[in-house]
């Protein structure tokens, strides 16, 4: 069912998001700067292409770098990643009006949570350790 899901995603609007995504993740990477905040894009254009199926969770660290992650998701925040934020809360109540897009909302609150704190966190399949 994941995969007819993931496949209706791509071709109403999900592959845009992907490209969207994917040109901001190679525009950061172009500075030296920008290359983490670039790598948080492409998790996040990954996790956008095959959102059904798919969910996130906090990666197991160690404190020093959980300081770095959070340090890295205000500056995330700051610079852009409200707007993730917010672009994926207006999509996601936008398509809770009506029935039919009520999975795809639900994807895009997945993606704010993702798009929220991308740092510290990790892309999985949760029917794998089911």
């Amino acid at each position: 069912m994941s995969l007819l899901m993931n496949i209706l995603w791509i071709i109403l609007g999900g592959f845009w998001v992907f490209l969207g995504y994917l040109s901001g993740g190679i525009a950061l990477c172009f500075t030296i700067i920008g290359i983490p905040w670039g790598f948080q894009c492409f998790k996040l254009a990954i996790f956008s292409l095959f959102p059904f199926g798919s969910d996130t969770r906090a990666r197991i660290q160690e404190p020093s770098s959980e300081t770095l992650n959070l340090l890295a998701n205000i500056v995330w925040l700051i610079f852009g990643g409200i707007w993730v934020v917010l672009g994926h809360l207006f999509w996601g109540i936008a398509l809770c009006f009506t029935i039919i897009g009520i999975p795809f909302g639900l994807q895009h609150f997945k993606m704010m949570r993702l798009g929220f704190t991308p740092f510290g966190r990790e892309i999985y399949d949760p029917e794998a350790y089911a």
